[in-house]
């Protein structure tokens, strides 16, 4: 996924309809708003209704995080980096992920917004639940797992919110250099944002860069260098 230029500051236009436009969009707070309170109910429920035991939802939900991590990889690497040879396959690709690319400090678009998230849950909870019953005969360990993977999810997309919003924390500086990377160089590694566990499994780790390369980009006129962080912008062409 190459742009001739990315673009740190402004944003796509995904839709010339106004109202479909304004869907593309949407802030944390809304996003935890609908989340967080849904996954405590159904957490509660599991324990109230299904008398699963409290070790139980603990580990399935924990699991399913682990879960999460895995499916954001393939995800990240395989459905938004996929190489779509038809002009609708290309347009899809953008309005998901290529525009995130273009405008990678677009912090509108950094969340999914709310009703394709919605609709997405839906059918991931359909597909889990679906899962839990062919597989144990009942449905109902969907109610914790959907909860652990989702809460997963929330904070895969905070982590990348963070990351393209703010520095780094001392203790997260791997994690936003990988991700900063995998923006502004290579694009066709690093798709662990919340985790780089991945990245290191199937290879896909940056290599370290050399020291021609940095001391080349510390010449440029940039104020991102992956080896360093700025708390304003970067400004470094892929």
């Amino acid at each position: 996924m190459q742009f001739d230029k990315i673009n740190n500051k402004g944003q796509a236009r995904l839709f010339k309809n106004g109202f479909l436009e304004s869907l593309t969009k949407t802030r944390p707070w809304v996003i935890y708003s609908i989340y967080i309170p849904l996954c405590a109910y159904l957490l509660y429920y599991s324990y109230s209704q299904l008398e699963f035991s409290i070790p139980f939802i603990a580990g399935l939900f924990f699991l399913a995080m682990l879960v999460w991590t895995l499916f954001e990889y393939f995800a990240h690497r395989y459905l938004f980096h996929f190489e779509a040879e038809s002009e609708l396959g290309k347009k899809i690709i953008y309005i998901f992920h290529g525009n995130h690319h273009e405008y990678p400090r677009d912090r509108e678009r950094l969340f999914m917004p709310p009703v394709p998230s919605i609709i997405l849950a839906t059918v991931v909870f359909s597909l889990i639940y679906l899962g839990s019953y062919l597989l144990a005969g009942s449905g109902s360990y969907a109610f914790v797992f959907f909860p652990g993977f989702l809460i997963g999810y929330l904070i895969y997309v905070s982590m990348h919110y963070a990351i393209h919003a703010f520095a780094p924390p001392r203790a997260l500086k791997g994690l936003w250099r990988n991700h900063h990377l995998h923006h502004y160089k290579y694009p066709e590694k690093a798709f662990g944002v919340s985790s780089v566990f991945w990245d290191i499994i199937f290879r896909t780790l940056p290599e370290s860069e050399k020291k021609e390369t940095r001391e080349k980009i510390e010449t440029t006129n940039t104020v991102y260098i992956p080896n360093k962080f700025s708390t304003t912008t970067n400004n470094l062409k892929s």
